[in-house]
């Protein structure tokens, strides 16, 4: 095949990524033939089993213990979990033989961690058998049933740097190495998740997950579609755990679902975005449970101005310094700055006066430290048990009125921060988390009228 064609090839093909509860059973892996079986090439990324993933840190934890008995009880547990799946899935004895072995092989090997001395690298390969299991499970089934398929080991091609980041020029040309192995082939199985690191040893993606490698993977080829399939049928305009009456956002520009994601939208860790941002690949999320269902697609280019969706993220502490030697003065904010940096604790909001600064930290590990060092600079207030709201759009500057129905909206609920300006996709809200579901209740009803 010559490099254009080879080109061609991978630059048309697709990538679909499955989640935890889309591979979750027997049953649902055999609905994923439909989904993933045509004349289109593809690379399906698949998580671990739901449920698996807890399954082995809880195994991890107990070895770390040296409570090696506990650990081969969770052991034994998981692989009779998946023992079952196994009679279930295949039909004929070749194939239940042959899932059987699979087993054999992968728990042998976490029961070898309980005859030895365990590490933390050793806990990286322990939970990277989840996606190695149901990558390996979906490939025999598939052959079972007579349709190629290459099983691509992600190890080969994923890697994390030093700092623990993507390396993403390393995985561009590894992932190509590997494809360029099975000419004329369509469809692709890898796992999602586990990569190496700078080392070679086995790691894994950390933040977003199964998500993140099927957006690496699709921004290396510049794939025409990279698509996220859940078990909710897109992102919603509100969070419907919350909120009764919610519709699935039919397009999100990557600047909106990167804020909707950071601040609260669970379909979607904010990191992921980030890779098909830069290569301008669309992402599109969608229902397994749903295949019909539109979803919602994340691209550029979305030059409507509107209001989107809402999110909202807990846990928040807000910190007030009030002092005045921040009136006139030059590096006062760089000063106190410095102080979240040396705790690297990042900041959500923030909002200035002549003499006071608010601002919010969603990780309090550090916080009567970085307080202790607050209180050179003035007084300190802290208030805990705070939640952001979030109000995703497009907010260009000389448009009128989009400020004006988020307050009338929140005009009952107390308001103890406001961020606007700062992005022209975002308005965000601090208020106590007591009142978090009201005022979502509010912003649906006062911005969508639902």
């Amino acid at each position: 095949m010559s490099s254009f064609a080879r080109f061609y090839s991978y630059s048309n093909m697709l990538v679909l990524k499955f989640g935890g509860t889309s591979v979750g059973s027997a049953q649902r892996m055999q609905a994923l033939v439909k989904l993933t079986v045509d004349d289109r090439p593809k690379i399906v990324v698949l998580s671990a089993m739901s449920g698996t993933t807890n399954s082995l840190v809880e195994i991890a934890n107990a070895l770390y213990a040296k409570e090696n008995d506990k650990a081969k009880s969770l052991i034994d547990a998981l692989e009779k979990k998946y023992r079952g799946v196994i009679e279930e899935l295949y039909t004929t004895d070749a194939g239940k033989q042959k899932g059987h072995e699979l087993i054999d092989s992968h728990f042998n090997y976490l029961r070898s961690f309980t005859l030895d001395l365990f590490t933390a690298n050793e806990e990286k390969a322990v939970l990277a058998q989840g996606e190695l299991l149901s990558t390996a499970m979906y490939h025999y089934f598939l052959a079972e049933k007579g349709t190629k398929s290459v099983l691509l080991p992600a190890p080969d091609f994923m890697r994390i740097d030093e700092n623990e980041e993507p390396d993403l020029a390393y995985i561009e040309s590894h992932l190509r190495k590997e494809l360029e192995k099975h000419p004329g082939e369509i469809l692709f199985i890898t796992q999602g998740y586990i990569c190496r690191n700078a080392f070679g040893e086995i790691d894994n993606l950390k933040r977003g997950g199964s998500d993140y490698t099927a957006t690496l993977i699709g921004a290396a080829l510049q794939s025409p579609e990279i698509q996220i399939w859940t078990d909710i049928d897109g992102m919603h305009n509100n969070d419907p755990r919350v909120v009764d009456k919610t519709f699935p956002v039919t397009e999100l520009s990557f600047e909106e679902a990167a804020e909707l994601a950071y601040f609260g939208a669970k379909i979607l860790h904010p990191t992921c975005v980030l890779p098909a941002q830069k290569r301008k690949v669309p992402v599109r999320l969608l229902n397994t449970m749903q295949p019909e269902a539109k979803g919602t697609v994340i691209r550029e280019n979305i030059s409507d101005d509107r209001i989107t969706a809402v999110a909202a993220k807990d846990g928040i502490t807000a910190i007030k310094i009030k002092s005045g030697r921040m009136l006139l003065a030059y590096g006062f904010l760089r000063s106190v700055f410095e102080v979240f940096e040396r705790y690297r604790t990042p900041i959500d909001m923030i909002t200035t006066s002549e003499v006071a600064v608010s601002l919010t930290i969603d990780n309090p590990k550090h916080l009567d430290a970085i307080v202790e060092e607050l209180n050179a600079f003035g007084s300190v207030e802290v208030d805990r048990d705070q939640a952001i709201l979030c109000i995703v759009g497009r907010f260009g500057a000389e448009k009128q009125g989009y400020a004006s129905r988020v307050f009338d909206a929140l005009k009952e609920i107390p308001i103890r921060m406001i961020s606007y300006g700062g992005s022209e996709h975002n308005i965000s809200i601090l208020v106590e988390t007591k009142r978090k579901n009201d005022a979502l209740k509010a912003l649906n009803k006062g911005l969508f009228n639902l």
